[in-house]
């Protein structure tokens, strides 16, 4: 099991397309459904045997959910801050412009 290069809370982009994210979670290899995986053209279709990251995306146009694979990805180091709509309930943005998940109070 490969240990994973970004950690919750880091702000990536793609190596590839014009987006850009901060990572909330992260599955130690691919899980997602085949219908996904299968939609990626093969050409492109990253190996299955890597950390897979969820990201809070963006784009010039929207903000949505993402799933990249880790080697699509790289640091980015604008230090802008993401604009995705649940960033402020999972985050708490650090004035480095990194993001620390929320504490929960269970009580």
């Amino acid at each position: 099991m490969r240990t994973a290069k970004f950690k919750i809370g880091q702000v990536v982009r793609h190596r590839i397309y014009p987006f850009r994210g901060v990572i909330f979670d992260v599955d130690p290899t691919f899980n997602n459904t085949e219908e996904w995986w299968n939609a990626i053209p093969e050409d492109v279709r990253p190996s299955r045997d890597q950390p897979f990251y969820h990201l809070l995306a963006e784009n010039e146009e929207t903000e949505y959910v993402a799933y990249v694979s880790e080697q699509n990805l790289v640091p980015d180091e604008t230090g802008d801050p993401i604009r995705h709509p649940q960033v402020d309930e999972i985050f708490e943005e650090q004035s480095d412009g990194s993001y620390l998940p929320r504490t929960v109070d269970l009580h």
